[in-house]
């Protein structure tokens, strides 16, 4: 995420006409922005790139003496920021056919194409040359265009045209096409497999090659428990209505409030649920004073509803703990718990099977809560579809009192000092998950929700 990249300069050549990167990507930024997924070149008149352009173009370009002699464009958006997409580009330049010397792959299926300019038959690339290569971030004049998300399963096969069915398959109960183990891959001279299983060595080859990478602008947070086989809730920034500053893979979240708009601002969470027991954790970065802001759950997801009592938010499924020290579920009245200021950590537990939903300030639950014990806390009203997502609410119109908080959904965005996971394994949290609650990832989804 951010400017972190990998990058390797080849000792010597390899196979400049025929080659397969794959890799499974979640892409959490939007807009007209260039994500680059791989790349290689010396300067912005002889670079090679496949990228993900204004969340809607899967792109390749091969750019020589200052000339683009060929570009590849896909049809399709790839811009859910709640999806791993496995994407696969396919080079051999060596075929007879132009249409066989480029293809794309987005789980498993060949795309449609949009631009077709075809490299000529026979023609040698940048990449796999004696030129710097870049994961994540596009080789120009500087490094520039980086990817905006996660990265996961990298494999490169130097000399190889692979089909995806090589690194994916369908799942047989859900349908859902996901990583295989990969067998039988020639990887040659610059190829490498990256599964990013060290964090303090990321870039590590793990294809016998030893082909490592190196990693620049790591920053706090270069791995994530978020994969393709069990992918997390995160915020959503194509929600209706959302105009939040969004980073760390939409888990942080800042609250831009405008004079314009009544009564202040909404985030949600990407996925709800109606059923099982769950857990999740917010940091309080900065309030932003002026207002209540509330943390909690919601039963809808609409961007006029605030807390307070403005535009009836209390009339509609809902659960929030405020700043300031209330409580307030549904349209029942505000209830006296602790305030909370920066660097505070609430969790919420929520137990939809019994309706209920818990509280606590830096591990200490509000208002008498033992979610464990189903004692204590206080009781949800439903008012339509009984599906409930994470969400935050600022009361205010005011810019100066824009608040700022990072959620914790077992991928955490922010540093956690007391490893707590979940009775299946999964999450990283900072304070004990309650008996019989999970995290809110697809794998949890499957089996409890």
């Amino acid at each position: 995420m951010g400017n972190t990249y990998l990058s390797r300069t080849p000792s010597s050549g390899g196979n400049r006409r025929t080659f397969t990167f794959s890799c499974w990507a979640k892409k959490v930024n939007t807009g007209a922005v260039r994500n680059t997924l791989f790349s290689a070149g010396t300067n912005s008149d002889n670079v090679d790139h496949f990228s993900i352009n204004d969340d809607t173009i899967l792109n390749i370009a091969f750019r020589s003496g200052g000339t683009t002699h060929s570009e590849v464009k896909a049809a399709g958006r790839r811009r859910d920021p709640a999806s791993w997409y496995h994407l696969v580009m396919r080079i051999d330049t060596t075929q007879g056919t132009a249409a066989d010397r480029v293809r794309f792959y987005v789980n498993g299926e060949e795309t449609t194409y949009i631009t077709t300019n075809y490299p000529s038959q026979d023609v040698q690339l940048e990449i796999n040359d004696t030129k710097l290569h870049c994961v994540g971030a596009k080789r120009r004049d500087s490094i520039e265009h980086f990817f905006g998300g996660y990265l996961a399963e990298i494999h490169f096969a130097d000399g190889q045209s692979l089909a995806p069915t090589v690194f994916g398959e369908t799942d047989s109960t859900t349908g859902e096409w996901k990583p295989k183990t990969v067998s039988g891959v020639t990887y040659g001279t610059n190829g490498f497999y990256l599964k990013f299983a060290n964090s303090g060595a990321m870039g590590t080859d793990s294809s016998g090659n030893t082909n490592t990478y190196t990693v620049n602008n790591a920053g706090s947070h270069p791995q994530v428990t978020d994969t393709p086989s069990n992918s997390f809730l995160t915020l959503n920034p194509l929600a209706t209505g959302s105009r939040g500053t969004f980073s760390l893979g939409n888990t942080k979240v800042q609250l831009n409030l405008q004079g314009s708009v009544p009564y202040g601002q909404v985030e949600f969470g990407t996925f709800a649920v109606n059923k099982g027991k769950w857990y999740f954790e917010v940091k309080n970065i900065s309030a932003g004073g002026g207002g209540k802001m509330g943390l909690g759950i919601s039963e809808r997801w609409e961007s006029n509803r605030y807390y307070n009592g403005h535009n009836n938010v209390g009339s509609v499924g809902n659960a929030l703990y405020s700043n300031q020290g209330d409580i307030k579920v549904g349209n029942g009245s505000d209830q006296t718990a602790s305030s909370y200021t920066d660097n505070d950590i609430i969790g919420v537990a929520f137990d939809l099977d019994n309706s209920k939903v818990y509280f606590h300030k830096n591990g200490s639950y509000q208002r008498s809560g033992d979610p464990a014990n189903g004692t204590g806390g206080d009781t949800l009203t439903s008012s339509y579809n009984d599906y409930w997502t994470p969400w935050v609410t600022k009361d205010s119109t005011n810019s100066a009192h824009n608040s700022t908080v990072e959620f914790n959904f077992g991928n955490p965005a922010f540093s956690i000092s007391s490893e707590n996971s979940d009775a299946a394994g999964f999450g990283r949290f900072e304070y004990a998950v309650p008996s019989g609650y999970y995290a809110l990832c697809t794998k949890n989804l499957n089996t409890y929700g």
